[in-house]
């Protein structure tokens, strides 16, 4: 039998809260032209990721990828760390 590969969004964004314990909130900014005027836009979305190690804080700029609903909101996972917010350190 052949596996499935599934091919799952990725985004990278800055973690915004990091109160409960294996969950952040994560910010993804997505810059777009505005479809009239072309002037760049800046969108902020939240997202809800479950970081398994508890590693990561508020400022960090992380990796995320779209998995299983694990909760109500839940429904990404912390990939990796890419760069750690300087002023926690």
């Amino acid at each position: 039998m052949s596996e499935k590969i599934v091919e799952r969004r990725t985004a990278e964004g800055r973690v915004l809260k990091a109160n409960n314990l294996k969950t952040r909130v994560i910010a993804v900014e997505q810059r777009i032209a505005h479809p009239l005027y072309g002037r760049v836009i800046r969108r902020t979305a939240k997202f809800v990721a479950h970081d398994e190690l508890n590693d990561s804080n508020v400022g960090d700029l992380v990796r995320i990828e779209e998995c299983r609903p694990m909760s109500r909101t839940k429904r990404w996972r912390l990939i990796e760390i890419m760069e750690r917010n300087a002023e926690q350190e």
